[in-house]
């Protein structure tokens, strides 16, 4: 039997921690959930699984967590993007609060400034010139897309789909990879110097548009003070669901990604974060055994997805690449190059 082929990507933030209930800290924090990260590498490669680690500042300016790094990748089976926490990554322009955490509310010049810090120093010691790229904390502007577009990144992943706060929102976004206005990156658009691929999100329900609509409508006044999002999610009416282990349980997991094959999604993305991987060390992902437990519900997806499809596994600039390859509307255009890194 004939099986349609959907490419899986498993991308990290791979990152410093520390209680995330407590203030932002530019250095009172540890790196120690980077120890695990050889024995995930391994775990990923005897699935076949080829992860991308978004890697920030604090993680490459730790000796230890830095040779953990290097035992990681030295197979050549992952990626290195870049991942930018402003509260940690040099140059410091005064106390981080809630408002400065979130890159796309910063002045540009001070984004800017940033991430050359942290491209610089992963090439210093890594070796690798970065080709993508995670905001901290979520959110993309015109501004921050431009820049990363000036820098020679080739993929971005800060898009949050189906998720908004007060300093941003990604309601609109596409659901799958896509060109973004540069200018709107929410929105479709013309270039083909970088692409934006999101993680996976959407309901336990057909027809994503309509129930993002309907849980639009359900996050605002008067149905907020209703709580009515928690009654449709405990009815099992409407789930809004991530494509992480660390929000969302295998069965509701594995849920989604049917609903995605279904509607012919080209790329099943899921995320977490390295700081999960260790127990109980920022209030996040409350797991015993997180590590097993992580394992475990990653392999028990991506099995879920190898009955139904053929699947292939890709980082996310592979990932990115192929879909320029293949996508006849901008077969014209230039391929995404998969820059310095050796990809075996």
């Amino acid at each position: 039997m004939f099986k349609r082929e959907v490419m899986f990507v498993l991308s990290i933030d791979t990152e410093e921690e520390w209680n995330w209930e407590a203030e932002f800290p530019e250095h009172n924090f540890s790196v120690n959930n980077v120890q695990f990260l050889p024995a995930f590498q391994s775990f990923c490669e005897s699935l076949a699984i080829r992860p991308t680690y978004f890697i920030d500042y604090p993680v490459v300016d730790d000796a230890q967590a830095l040779n953990q790094v290097k035992a990681t990748i030295k197979s050549g089976k992952c990626e290195v993007g870049g991942h930018l926490h402003p509260w940690c990554n040099p140059p410091y322009f005064g106390k981080t609060t809630e408002f400065e955490s979130h890159v796309v509310n910063l002045p540009v010049a001070q984004v800017e400034a940033k991430l050359d810090r942290l491209t610089n120093k992963i090439q210093r010691t890594l070796g690798v010139t970065t080709r993508s790229f995670r905001t901290g904390r979520w959110g993309i502007n015109s501004d921050i897309m431009q820049l990363l577009k000036s820098r020679g990144f080739k993929v971005d992943s800060s898009v949050y789909p189906l998720y908004h706060n007060k300093h941003f929102s990604c309601m609109d976004a596409p659901l799958t990879p896509y060109w973004p206005d540069i200018n709107a990156p929410n929105t479709l658009g013309i270039q083909r110097d970088i692409m934006e691929l999101p993680v996976t999100v959407g309901f336990n329900r057909e027809n994503f548009d309509f129930w993002r609509y309907i849980s639009r409508q359900f996050e605002q006044a008067p149905f907020t003070y209703l709580r009515a999002t928690g009654l449709l999610w405990q009815t099992n009416i409407m789930r809004k669901i991530y494509l992480s282990p660390e929000l969302s349980n295998v069965s509701d997991m594995q849920s989604l990604v049917d609903k995605c094959i279904d509607r012919g999604d080209p790329v099943i993305h899921m995320y977490l974060h390295s700081s999960s991987l260790l127990d109980g060390v920022t209030g996040f992902y409350a797991q015993e055994q997180a590590f097993k437990a992580m394992c475990d519900a990653i392999q028990a997806v991506v099995q879920h997805m190898q009955v139904k499809v053929d699947v292939t596994f890709a980082t996310i600039s592979e990932c990115a690449a192929i879909l320029t390859q293949r996508d006849q509307l901008i077969k014209t255009a230039k391929p995404i190059a998969l820059g310095d890194q050796k990809i075996a």
